[in-house]
C-alpha cells in the first residue's frame, strides 16, 4: 500500500461516494424508459436473423452439392470411348487360357 493510498482526501469518505454514486446511478436509471414492445421487436429481429442465417446455409449445402455432382458426371463423361487395354480382346483371350490352365490343375486335399 502506497502513502497515498492510506491517507483518504478531504471530504470524502468511502461511503460518501457510495451514496453519490448510487444516487447517480438511480437518477440516471430513472431517465431510461424501454418501449412496451421492445422484447417483442428485438425478438422478432433476432428470429428473422436466424432464419436468414438458416435458408443461407441451405443455400449454400445446395449449390456445394449441385456443383460436386455435376463436377463428378462431367469427369466420369470424358472417358475415352474406344475400349482400353483392360477390355481389348488380346488380353481376354490370354486371361482365358491362363483361367483354363489353372481350372485343369488338380486341387490339394485338406
Amino acid at each position: 500500500m502506497t502513502h497515498r493510498d492510506a491517507t483518504p482526501s478531504r471530504g470524502t469518505s468511502p461511503d460518501r461516494t457510495e451514496r453519490e454514486l448510487r444516487e447517480a446511478l438511480a437518477a440516471l436509471a430513472d431517465g431510461v424508459h424501454a418501449a412496451p414492445d421492445a422484447y417483442r421487436t428485438a425478438r422478432g429481429t433476432w428470429l428473422r436473423r436466424e432464419r436468414r442465417r438458416r435458408l443461407v446455409l441451405t443455400v449454400l449445402v445446395a449449390v456445394v452439392f449441385t456443383l460436386a455432382t455435376l463436377i463428378g458426371l462431367w469427369v466420369l463423361n470424358q472417358t475415352p470411348s474406344d475400349p482400353g487395354v483392360i477390355f481389348s480382346g488380346a488380353a481376354a483371350t490370354s486371361m482365358d487360357s491362363a483361367a483354363h490352365h489353372a481350372a485343369s490343375l488338380p486341387r490339394p486335399t485338406p
